[in-house]
């Protein structure tokens, strides 16, 4: 059943990665993507093997879910190097309930240790966040943000093109990464720190090297 869920999320996230054919422009996002090949990277290119890009609007709603996929991976993958080394808010998460931060666990089985009015704050914020502040519905995924020469990408239009292939390509390493991590969490009961620190990555669950 696992090795089932995993290849089923390895192939629907290798069909957002790009269209199998490439026909009339019907948007200004496609249209540059699409002919600046941003995201086609060797020795792939465009990676759609099962066909499910058929048109220009489903390229372009397929792209958008895979930069935020990514940009989501990025940061879980940021949150558990910082959660492993066991750098965590001072206080508590529930005073109620005389949580503290540090009470909860690193790796994903601390997910399930916060409390539901905790999940709900969370859920809510990501949807406001979704409805006003950087809007779903801008499927360009560019919300303005600019770090002075960082990403002055009006000023040098080729760093706008290879930071958004670097961001794609890293938020797709980000989204495997992140699986990977869970997975290895569930089976062997280490978080990642736990497992590098033992040198411990088999898929056996007996805590000892590679095999």
């Amino acid at each position: 059943m696992m090795k089932s869920t995993i290849l089923a999320a390895l192939l629907c996230s290798a069909a957002a990665f790009a269209p199998a054919k490439q026909s009339a422009r019907t948007t200004s996002l496609a249209a540059s993507e699409l002919e600046e090949g941003i995201g086609a990277v060797a020795p792939l290119g465009y990676f759609d093997p099962l066909g499910y890009i058929t048109d220009e609007e489903t390229f372009t709603r397929y792209r958008a879910v895979e930069r935020k996929h990514g940009r989501i991976a990025m940061m879980a993958m940021a949150g558990t190097f910082v959660h492993n080394n066991k750098w965590v808010f001072d206080g508590y998460l529930s005073p109620s309930q005389g949580l503290k931060f540090s009470d909860i666990d690193s790796g994903i089985g601390g997910l399930f240790q916060v409390p539901p009015a905790g999940l709900a704050q969370i859920i809510l914020f990501c949807g406001f966040v979704e409805l006003t502040w950087w809007p779903a519905s801008d499927l360009s995924g560019d919300y303005g943000v600019r770090l002075g020469t960082l990403n002055d990408w009006e000023a040098q239009p080729s760093k706008e093109i290879r930071q958004k292939n670097a961001e794609l390509n890293n938020g797709r390493a980000a989204m495997m990464g992140i699986l990977g991590t869970f997975v290895h969490e569930v089976i062997t009961g280490q978080n990642f720190a736990e497992q590098a620190a033992a040198g411990h990555f088999s898929p056996f669950g007996d805590g000892q090297g590679f095999f």
